[in-house]
């Protein structure tokens, strides 16, 4: 996983998306324990309890902010656990055993995957605090682009704000690239020229080269090429509310009338004609030798093959920008574009933020935490190097990415002013059955004919529904 070699290793949704990189949660993943109230920091001496995704090195990672907070709040002591867990579902389990043993932190490190399971049952909304503090906070909605923060709008209220996130940009092999004779492709090149570039890859280096890679989960997978085609395996609505924020904070934004109560996903979508459409495009590729089977292929050495031009080009986001750069590559060795156009270039995303829950003993002191993490001076200590894309706008600057590259870093952040209507990753209250229903469907829908692509479909119809009809 990106930056796992760094000096200072911090959680950002990086630390999520395990089948991207080299993964420190992945494999270095321990049994859970059981719990007590004293396994939880500052359990029993009044300290906000922290809770992230990570090790004991990413939880003394946040040390330097824990150091400048205290600087403006000497009165509130914070201590920071870092949960190892394989993935974003295995870690919110593990915060559900704590809730359910009555041991819960007070705040919560969450991400797209899980941001309506936890305003659902387990967060407090930040309204409250966000109308009364609201001339501190124009600042930093200044900063971030809507389309984060709408991810987490839930039923018109907002329960985090956006601190790191990450498209679902193409990265490619320049070298790879130029071998096959080919030059930068083109800000809006479609599916199909995305198809020729591989084929042209494949035949300028047929042996020990994959030119597609990708994997089978909610973000990288095939999502973003359903999103592209604009549709997805569930159906999306949005919730009505939300105008305190919208006209608070981003009345004069060009895409404010775009902007809701929050996203919906009710009701399964995997029989719409344009879901077919998009397998069997990716059908094509794997059975033209152009893209790998999604269950092929460990994450854990996508950086090597890639560092060693095996493979041409491969979704993900800001956060693989530090690991590629450790593993030797130069800014002249890859670079990012948008994602393939179809019928629409829109993008997915996921971001992450914290929650306060509802069962913080001093919620005033966790809105304190949250409003300091979402400063410029917090979020610049925790995201020195380019492990992730901050949400902040003026962040994702040249410093950043300075003697690392992408040459084209500018197309992390104009993913979503170029295109606003980029969403979020798929995920209701049931996100992880509905993630189980798509994973366990989509290999089998690009590994055979039609016929094994139409039943694949159907399974994961049926499957979808089940999975929406469980209680969170």
């Amino acid at each position: 996983m990106p930056g796992t070699n760094g000096a200072l290793r911090q959680f950002t949704r990086r630390t999520a998306l395990t089948a991207l990189g080299a993964g420190i949660v992945g494999a270095t993943a321990a049994s859970w324990p059981r719990l007590t109230g004293t396994d939880i920091p500052g359990r029993g001496d009044n300290s906000l309890s922290i809770a992230i995704m990570g090790t004991a090195a990413d939880a003394a990672a946040r040390q330097k902010v824990i150091d400048a907070f205290a600087k403006v709040h000497p009165e509130i002591k914070v201590k920071v656990q870092a949960i190892q867990a394989v993935d974003w579902k295995d870690f919110f389990t593990k915060i559900l055993t704590m809730v359910a043993a009555g041991t819960p932190p007070d705040v919560v490190y969450v991400a797209t995957e899980g941001a309506q399971l936890f305003a659902e049952k387990l967060a407090h909304p930040l309204d409250e605090y966000l109308r009364r503090d609201a001339d501190h906070m124009k600042e930093y909605f200044e900063d971030v682009h809507p389309s984060l923060v709408e991810a987490f709008m839930y039923k018109g209220s907002l329960f985090q704000l956006p601190i790191d996130w990450n498209a679902a940009n193409m990265y490619y092999n320049t070298a790879s690239l130029r071998q096959a004779g080919l030059e930068r492709p083109a800000d809006d090149w479609t599916h199909m020229d995305f198809r020729s570039t591989l084929a042209a890859m494949k035949k300028a280096k047929p042996q020990d080269f994959t030119p597609y890679y990708w994997t089978n989960r909610l973000f990288g997978g095939v999502v973003p090429w359903l999103y592209a085609n604009e549709t997805s395996f569930l159906k999306e609505t949005k919730s009505t509310g939300g105008e305190w924020l919208w006209d608070g904070f981003y009345a004069n934004d060009p895409s404010r009338s775009l902007r809701s109560g929050g996203y919906q996903w009710l009701e399964p979508n995997a029989d719409d004609p344009r879901v077919f459409e998009s397998f069997d495009y990716l059908r094509g590729l794997v059975k033209d030798g152009l893209g790998v089977r999604p269950e092929e292929g460990g994450g854990g050495a996508l950086i090597g093959l890639f560092a060693s031009n095996r493979i041409g080009t491969t979704p993900a986001g800001g956060y693989w920008v530090q690991g590629l750069h450790e593993a030797g590559m130069t800014e002249n060795d890859f670079d990012v574009q948008f994602f393939p156009k179809w019928r629409t270039q829109r993008h997915q995303f996921g971001t992450a933020g914290y929650a306060i829950m509802k069962t913080a003993k001093d919620k005033d002191a966790a809105w304190e935490w949250v409003k300091f993490s979402s400063s410029k001076e917090a979020m610049q200590i925790v995201f020195p190097t380019p492990n992730t894309t901050p949400a902040r706008r003026s962040m994702v600057n040249e410093k950043l990415y300075a003697g690392t590259g992408p040459r084209n870093w500018k197309v992390f952040y104009e993913t979503l002013d170029k295109f606003p209507t980029t969403g979020p990753i798929p995920a209701p209250p049931q996100q992880a059955a509905v993630e189980t229903a798509l994973m366990k469907n989509v290999s089998l829908a690009v590994s055979g004919d039609e016929r094994q692509l139409k039943q694949a479909l159907e399974s994961m119809q049926r499957d979808l529904e089940l999975a929406l009809r469980r209680q969170p």
